[in-house]
């Protein structure tokens, strides 16, 4: 099923939008949680907490990307439910890539740019890198695949995927700075 018909189901509170949903991104949103989380327990509830918010946003959220959208939410639930289970343990290996991008993406922005703002400027930014480079930040930052699991799937040295990740957080750090983001 397309995804706007998806969107266009959840508007009009249809409950067989979320199973439309599920069969079409449950294995993705899966695959996301399970790299952050390492319970498969909380990789379920993370998934269900995801569909909960999706049929409570939309509407009045209008998302243009369902996809983009809802692996963002799930990343942000995983994100928190790890925080959650660790507290002061930080050993995840996926708190190691939060940490690098850290470095680049302001953690609070200004009051007056909303995160969608944020998440529009890195998505421009990402639109004018190479493919290969768009692929590994991506892979690395939203689906939170380790350097090793980047370079087996793209064929790389773990060196190059290292320094595509670090080019590419250098210019991003750059380009938010011309955008109004310089929170240093």
């Amino acid at each position: 099923m397309e995804d706007a018909l998806i969107i266009e189901m959840l508007q009009q509170r249809n409950e067989s939008a979320i199973n439309e949903l599920r069969q079409k991104y449950e294995r993705l949103c899966v695959y996301i949680a399970g790299n952050v989380l390492s319970q498969h327990e909380d990789v379920e509830e993370c998934v269900n907490s995801a569909c909960y918010e999706i049929w409570n946003s939309i509407p009045p959220a209008e998302p243009h990307d369902l996809k983009s959208y809802l692996c963002r939410i799930v990343r942000n639930i995983a994100i928190n439910r790890l925080e959650y289970n660790s507290a002061a343990k930080r050993d995840s290996r996926y708190t190691v890539s939060l940490d690098e991008i850290s470095d680049c993406v302001p953690a609070t922005p200004d009051e007056s740019i909303t995160l969608s703002d944020l998440a529009d400027s890195i998505s421009r930014f990402l639109r004018t890198q190479d493919e290969i480079q768009r692929k590994v930040f991506v892979r690395r930052y939203t689906y939170g695949d380790s350097v090793a699991e980047i370079a087996k799937r793209f064929s790389l040295n773990e060196k190059t995927v290292a320094t595509y990740l670090f080019r590419t957080r250098k210019k991003l750090k750059v380009f938010l700075k011309k955008e109004g983001y310089d929170y240093e």
